[in-house]
């Protein structure tokens, strides 16, 4: 019933929320508050009543790693913007992919999605979006999370993500859509994967430190035998 479907949620949503604000830092738990609120009162509901649903729901998959970020830092900086930044394009390809297969089912049970009331448009922001995650690996070392070999070793990933978003923008057939949504399925843990790897080294971060002007306390001697 929907009233034992409101108390499960609430026996889960609440204890996490509190976990996360007092066993992590306020500031992850209230990002985890706002995206069950986030979830449960807007991207629901708008399943039914408009294709921006997609959006917000895009914005809801993209706060967990920003969680995870300011769960390890405790702030809300460039990379947490960043890494939601790529988890929200990633998720355009893989959803309107995966529904474009599910167009009848869609229909039947009355939801508003790009697939069924929009399709060209479906087709037009997961390519879009293909082409962002280009962008948004090549601004990481502008920001200083990753070094310049990041964009250069995800390019090939990103580069075929997008081939495949192309070929579902000019086909608009399941064959292209599944294609691209199985693509989606390795194409982000493997890009975390490279991103994890060419990222910016906490000792090469502090010895930047210690050479500044006025800096002297933060030597550290090796003696080698």
């Amino acid at each position: 019933s929907p009233l034992l479907a409101v108390c499960f949620a609430a026996s889960c949503g609440v204890p996490g929320v509190a976990l996360l604000t007092l066993g992590v830092n306020p500031l992850t738990g209230a990002l985890g508050a706002f995206n069950v609120f986030l979830y449960t009162c807007c991207y629901t509901p708008l399943k039914r009543m408009s294709i921006a649903n997609t959006w917000v729901g895009a914005v809801v998959g993209a706060i967990p790693p920003v969680m995870g970020w300011t769960a390890a830092t405790g702030s809300l900086d460039a990379g947490a913007l960043l890494l939601g930044g790529i988890l929200y394009s990633w998720q355009f390809p893989h959803f309107n992919a995966l529904s474009w297969g599910l167009r009848e089912e869609y229909s039947r049970g009355g939801y508003c999605m790009m697939s069924v009331t929009h399709p060209g448009l479906c087709r037009r922001v997961a390519l879009r979006h293909c082409l962002a995650l280009i962008g948004l690996c090549t601004v990481a070392p502008a920001l200083d999370i990753t070094t310049w070999t990041f964009p250069i070793i995800s390019l090939p990933l990103n580069l075929y993500i997008s081939y495949l978003g192309f070929r579902f923008y000019r086909d608009a057939d399941r064959g292209s859509s599944r294609r691209l949504f199985f693509c989606s399925l390795w194409h982000l843990p493997l890009l975390l994967l490279v991103m994890f790897t060419c990222k910016k080294s906490l000792l090469e971060e502090e010895g930047k430190d210690d050479v500044l002007p006025g800096n002297h306390g933060g030597a550290l001697e090796i003696r080698l035998p």
